[in-house]
């Protein structure tokens, strides 16, 4: 897949948003940072097209995205994001803030199963 250059406002965006993480993005950023999670590499606030993902792990096309109430609220929109990423290859998951929160352990082992490691 070729590397698209990512517009400046995208990549000014993604990096506001890496400086400004909610609490379940933080919590689960510390279990995936630095190949902690069985060696893989993940990044965050990835832009992929016109979309800045959650988090991303390339070697597996896996997008991990963190949904807080207001995503309640915009599932059309979450939808056509989807629709695009797996149009483009990547596999979306998603988890409610309060799972990450409360629950991390089988979060990160959900992960692990959908690229084949657990």
């Amino acid at each position: 897949m070729p590397h698209r250059k990512v517009p400046p406002h995208l990549r000014q965006n993604a990096r506001r948003m890496r400086s400004a993480m909610t609490e379940a993005e933080l919590k689960l950023w510390n279990e995936l940072r630095a190949h902690r999670l069985m060696g893989l590499s993940f990044r965050r606030q990835m832009p992929i097209g016109g979309y800045i993902v959650d988090f991303a792990c390339p070697e597996y096309k896996l997008v991990v995205e963190i949904d807080g109430s207001q995503h309640a609220e915009n599932q059309a929109h979450d939808q056509a994001r989807t629709d695009y990423l797996e149009q483009q290859g990547w596999q979306v998951v998603r988890f409610w803030n309060d799972d990450v929160l409360h629950d991390i352990e089988n979060v990160c082992t959900h992960i692990l199963r959908l690229i084949g490691r657990a």
